[in-house]
């Protein structure tokens, strides 16, 4: 009974380390995964402008392109 209480209580342990191992992992990737998750929104943000307004800017740029040509 003695090494079955002491197998249990080192499978507590290590169960306790591999909890606080992942804990700290978690503590260290939080600030990276949300970085990554402001990225990503400030594109989806960007697109979905460009998909609402970005058809203005090709006819603008065509006039000004047209409007360099015929000046030079």
């Amino acid at each position: 009974m003695n090494n079955h209480g002491q197998g249990s209580e080192q499978g507590i342990v290590e169960q306790k380390v591999r909890r606080a191992a992942a804990v700290n992992a978690l503590h260290k990737i939080g600030p990276i995964v949300a970085v990554e998750q402001q990225a990503d929104t400030d594109k989806s943000t960007m697109l979905g402008w460009f998909a609402r307004y970005g058809w203005i800017a090709l006819p603008a740029a065509a006039l000004l392109a047209a409007y360099l040509i015929v000046k030079i």
